[in-house]
């Protein structure tokens, strides 16, 4: 009975972590992932702040990566990406 529960727990916790994966930035379109749609963030002149935006936009989207592909703006910063599944 003991062991059933631990592995039952361990298959619990295994998939709780798989889970709690962020998107991951890629600077190339992935192999063995598909374009599922754009976002886009709007930052102050930190361009760390833009891509920690568009990090949590892409993860709230469910995305398993996404790749920027514009930054622009002189004194906000405005930045799209694209999110793949």
């Amino acid at each position: 009975m003991k062991t059933i529960t631990a592995l039952f727990t361990a298959a619990l916790l295994s998939s709780l972590s798989f889970a709690s994966l962020a998107a991951v930035e890629v600077q190339s379109t992935p192999a063995n992932q598909q374009a599922v749609g754009t976002i886009s963030a709007t930052a102050g002149t930190n361009l760390g702040s833009l891509e920690d935006q568009l990090a949590q936009k892409a993860e709230e989207m469910g995305a398993s990566s996404y790749r920027i592909t514009s930054v622009t703006g002189p004194n906000t910063l405005h930045g799209t990406a694209v999110i793949y599944k």
